[in-house]
C-alpha cells in the first residue's frame, strides 16, 4: 500500500445556525478548525416541515402567459 495517500483525518467544531456546536472528525480545514453552518438541520424546512415554495404553475400556465393572447382567425 502506497504511504501518504489517504487525506488528513483530524477533529474540527460544527457550529449550528442556533449557536451549539459539537465535535466531529473531518478532512475538512486543519485541526481546531470551526465549519459555521448557513443551513442545517434545525432550521432548513426540509426537516422542520415549513413552508415551501412552490413552482406557480408549469409548461403550459408559461406557454398561456406567453401566447395566450394569439388567435388563428381568418
Amino acid at each position: 500500500m502506497k504511504a501518504d495517500t489517504h487525506p488528513d483525518y483530524h477533529f474540527i467544531t460544527v457550529q449550528m445556525t442556533d449557536g451549539t456546536t459539537f465535535q466531529t472528525r473531518s478532512t475538512w480545514g486543519k485541526e481546531g478548525d470551526t465549519m459555521a453552518l448557513d443551513i442545517d438541520p434545525k432550521s432548513h424546512p426540509a426537516w422542520t416541515g415549513g413552508n415551501r415554495q412552490l413552482d406557480t404553475g408549469g409548461q403550459v400556465a408559461r406557454f398561456n402567459k406567453r401566447f395566450g393572447g394569439l388567435t388563428l382567425k381568418k
